[in-house]
């Protein structure tokens, strides 16, 4: 069958996120046999069907249909997805894969880029699974569309928030009600606990309520529990946070330990191992004991993320901000500015929503020491920043 392959087999298999590497070892043969499958050149024997549609969670028979689909390459994603925007009712699975594909694109870019930059394409593409899902027939193409939708009402919600300064609440709570909605119908409980804590970060950063965020963190992490251990322990780190927010130490110590026992299980198949980072938890704890009054244990754990944390990151003007704080608490104002100088240097890069809430926070916490050069000059930066 030369220049035929089963195209749509292998892209189911890059859909899930599965390398013919991973499939091979989860399956118990050579990553050969793989490829020589998705070329077409040989069959999956009897016995390796069975456990082949698991890892590609399809029924037998939504296997059997892949591996009759042999042919020529098939047109350019981006061609396939501008056919079935005009035809919706043909949406098949492989406009489907490109449309996850682009959103998933852009989530990676979050951490890294302005959150107005990504918005308007996010938001394209959000409206694009939400106007294919309506048109498309129950069956695979039907839950792939979900699965979407769930992503991309997730990202929506971050993107939005973000650039709107942590403001808008209500738009990007509504975002990820859509997410956790989408997710039940799939029964993909990583997504939709990945949507509950995201939604979580809304009481406890945005509107200050440390008590509604306990009920979201404490959800996500049962929803979790059994499927992804960086979900589980991202939510426990983030209940943490919510405890310290309501001066319960004993609490908040609790919470962390649970997310260490989670953090530490990681390994990569956990279906969230993309969003795992090695200082989420010095990161986390740091800002606990921060709002604990104890500056003292928060500037070590938080100097060791920041090693830890990617440069440049939006995550990483949070860690400076916090710092900026605790520095602040020790009266030490020379660190706090210094701090503060390196945060706004992110900052104007990434204009990240949270780096730029804890700098002005941090400027306001400077105000005793108002005449000094140092924070004069910071002041000025961060009122640059604001500057259309």
């Amino acid at each position: 069958m030369a220049g035929k392959r089963r195209h749509r087999l292998a892209q189911r298999r890059k859909t899930i996120g599965l390398s013919q590497e991973r499939l091979a070892e989860s399956l118990g043969v050579d990553r050969s046999t793989v490829v020589r499958w998705e070329r077409a050149e040989t069959d999956p024997q009897p016995w390796h069907r069975p456990r082949l549609a698991a890892a590609l969670r399809l029924s037998i028979e939504e296997l059997a249909d892949l591996l009759a689909d042999v042919g020529q390459p098939p047109a350019p994603p981006d061609e396939r997805l501008a056919y079935v925007l005009r035809h919706p009712r043909r949406v098949d699975l492989v406009a489907v894969a490109h449309l996850r594909e682009r959103v998933q694109s852009l989530d990676q870019q979050y951490d890294r880029l302005p959150s107005t930059l990504l918005l308007a394409e996010a938001g394209q593409l959000h409206g694009q699974a939400i106007f294919l899902r309506q048109h498309a027939s129950a069956g695979p193409v039907h839950r792939e569309l979900a699965a979407a939708v769930a992503e991309s009402a997730t990202l929506m919600g971050q993107l939005v928030w973000d650039a709107s300064q942590r403001r808008d609440h209500h738009t990007s709570a509504t975002y990820f009600d859509q997410a956790i909605s989408a997710a039940r119908e799939t029964r993909d409980v990583v997504t939709e606990a990945n949507a509950l804590l995201r939604k979580s970060y809304l009481p406890l950063y945005g509107t200050k309520q440390p008590t509604s965020s306990l009920v979201l963190t404490t959800n996500a992490a049962a929803v979790a529990r059994s499927d992804s251990h960086v979900i589980s322990g991202l939510a426990h780190l983030h209940r943490a946070e919510a405890h310290a927010m309501l001066g319960q130490p004993r609490e908040c110590s609790d919470a962390l330990s649970a997310a260490e026992a989670h953090l530490t299980a990681v390994d990569a198949r956990d279906p969230a191992a993309a969003l795992f980072c090695p200082s989420h938890h010095t990161r986390l704890a740091g800002s606990c004991w921060l709002f604990l009054n104890k500056p003292a244990d928060a500037i070590p754990a938080l100097e060791n993320a920041r090693h830890l944390i990617a440069a440049r990151s939006k995550s990483t003007a949070v860690v400076l901000g916090n710092l900026a704080l605790a520095s602040i608490l020790q009266r030490d104002v020379d660190a706090a500015t210094s701090h503060l100088h390196e945060a706004i240097d992110v900052i104007e890069r990434t204009r990240a929503g949270g780096g730029l809430n804890l700098a002005f926070t941090a400027a306001r916490q400077l105000r005793p020491w108002r005449d000094q050069p140092a924070v004069q000059d910071v002041n000025d930066r961060l009122l640059t920043l604001m500057t259309p």
